[in-house]
């Protein structure tokens, strides 16, 4: 083959320019595989060509696509058409490095190979060539196969190209000097690109694998909120998709791509990564009293002290009377008795009534709270033998929490989490297309009224990601049925209860109205609830909904 004129290597190069611009910005790797195999051919006139990728652990050359144009054969890339040639080993079962193969010659020692015809070759074994050449009649004559190389020299895999053809008369001719230069530059730059793209992938796969080892530390304090932190993306994302698929209605110009659920994916995983400080008594604290354990025990063994005391006091005064004449002495007795039973009945109805308190599965009335104090300002005698109240101030408190199981300073710490977390989160350099995790992560106390926490935000200044995020982590929260202080309530409950804060200003009525219409609800719910939680919902009782009259009908 005669070598390329002036305007061919200016069109060449402006081919290299080409590919260089669109390797810059093609993030598909399939389609950018294609595109670096069909350049290729079409730099040199070749009739066939084929891109083998490196198997993960390095022993094989896979196919990826391969192309003739004469057989009209086009497997593997973006064709979908499954390839039917096996892989070539690099090696042999003794670990010695494969030479017969062209290909994993060039791959093993990364030198280029350029043969004329190789029913002419004895250097390397083409029996393989000949026998697809005998099933398909077809022939089979020049090879240039060039290995594809990264900054470091590691293999990315290897082009071969099939039969070039002379730009004039049309025949099979051998590739040039000049035609496997300009081979090897473009394998250069697409290997670089290659590389570039996989170390990419490889950034943001460790960067999710860190991110779910944060939700793994978060899981081994608490069960609970290990799970939350994997449903609530799930959630999050069914939504968002649900509110993408919108065609009319406020929602109608909110749209993703890839990224962007990418973006929003991660905001769901690392939502609630602030809680990783919380204090595992605080997080998991089932009951008023619990810390590191459960100190209702404590206060059990303070009344039996009651008890024993009250006992004690009563046969010590059985033995005052026993001096007593006998008509008097029996008459004493039995109202000791009486007494000591009365005590004893009392003891345990505030026993009773401080277990029953220190559940907090129900609110606490002004009553109650008024006995607790009661309880709480009965004096004993303590293991250093002095005198004082039956509970301490902590205790006390602890008790009469009207609602759940956590005081004021407790209910500030779980709140502090999202603060933690976006402080956490802000302080990442996120790269563009990641910039707004931080706000989509730490918008879910928010509320719609401008009466959430922690900056307050109203509607208006919150992103829709944010604000469905929001409806995610209340939804999942309510339906969950692993937490330590509650049972997880049904769908229709769930729902009634969503509605009300639809209602109060809590979240995104436009979100909800998705949530209900679409049914998000029930994909969440047979994919991740108990099937006892699943019961029939009636979305004309559910309060708020829908958001809007629908045509012809009324709101």
């Amino acid at each position: 083959m005669e070598e390329l004129n002036q305007s061919e290597i200016a069109a060449r190069l402006d081919q290299l320019t080409e590919l260089s611009v669109e390797l810059s910005k093609n993030r598909d790797m399939p389609v950018l595989l294609e595109h670096i195999l069909r350049v290729a051919k079409a730099m040199t006139r070749a009739d066939g060509g084929t891109l083998y990728r490196i198997s993960d652990d390095k022993r094989f050359l896979c196919f990826h696509i391969s192309i003739n144009d004469t057989l009209g054969m086009y497997q593997g890339g973006v064709s979908g058409a499954p390839i039917e040639i096996p892989p070539i080993p690099l090696f042999d079962q003794y670990g010695n490095k494969t030479l017969s193969s062209v290909a994993a010659y060039a791959a093993n020692f990364g030198l280029s190979i350029n043969i004329r015809d190789i029913y002419r070759a004895d250097v390397f074994n083409f029996s393989g060539m000949r026998n697809f050449d005998a099933k398909f009649n077809y022939h089979s004559q020049s090879f240039l196969t060039v290995p594809m190389q990264d900054h470091e020299g590691e293999l990315i895999g290897v082009l071969q190209l099939i039969n070039a053809s002379d730009p004039h008369s049309g025949e099979v001719c051998a590739f040039s000097e000049t035609d496997q230069r300009f081979i090897e530059a473009l394998s250069s730059q697409a290997a670089i690109a290659i590389t570039n793209q996989l170390l990419m992938q490889q950034l943001e796969k460790l960067f999710e694998a860190l991110v779910n080892m944060i939700n793994i530390g978060i899981d081994a304090k608490s069960p609970y909120t290990g799970k939350h932190c994997q449903l609530v993306p799930e959630l999050t994302m069914m939504l968002a998709e649900a509110a993408h698929e919108c065609k009319s209605g406020p929602l109608a110009d909110f749209s993703m791509n890839a990224r962007d659920r990418r973006e929003l994916w991660l905001a769901g995983l690392l939502h609630d990564c602030g809680k990783i400080t919380t204090p595992v008594h605080v997080v998991d604290k089932s009951t008023k009293l619990q810390t590191i354990f459960d100190r209702i025990a404590v206060i059990d063994t303070r009344f039996e002290v009651l008890k024993r005391d009250a006992t004690i006091a009563a046969l010590e005064q059985k033995l005052a009377a026993q001096d007593l004449p006998p008509a008097e002495r029996s008459a004493r007795l039995q109202q000791i008795e009486a007494e000591l039973a009365q005590q004893l009945q009392v003891l345990q109805e505030e026993r009773d009534f401080c277990r029953f308190a220190n559940i907090g599965s129900e609110s606490m009335k002004k009553e109650d709270i008024a006995r607790v104090n009661a309880i709480a300002a009965r004096r004993w005698i303590g293991p250093d033998g002095l005198a004082q109240n039956f509970l301490n101030q902590e205790e006390a408190e602890n008790l009469a929490i009207p609602f759940g199981t956590l005081t004021p300073a407790e209910r500030q710490i779980i709140n502090d989490h999202i603060v933690l977390t976006i402080r956490m989160l802000e302080s990442l350099p996120w790269p563009r297309h990641l910039k707004n995790v931080p706000e989509y992560a730490g918008g879910h106390h928010e509320r719609m009224d401008g009466r959430g926490y922690p900056r307050g935000l109203k509607r208006e200044q919150m992103s829709v990601q944010a604000r469905l995020m929001a409806i995610a982590d209340i939804f999942e929260a309510l339906t969950a049925a692993d937490r330590p202080y509650k049972k997880g309530k049904t769908l229709s409950e769930s729902l009634h209860i969503l509605g009300k804060f639809c209602l109060n200003g809590h979240i995104d009525p436009d979100l909800f109205e998705v949530f209900i219409r679409d049914k998000v609800y029930m994909r969440f719910a047979e994919k991740f609830m108990d099937p006892s939680q699943i019961d029939e919902v009636d979305e004309a009782r559910i309060p708020g909904y829908p958001v809007r009259p629908q045509e012809g009908g009324q709101a």
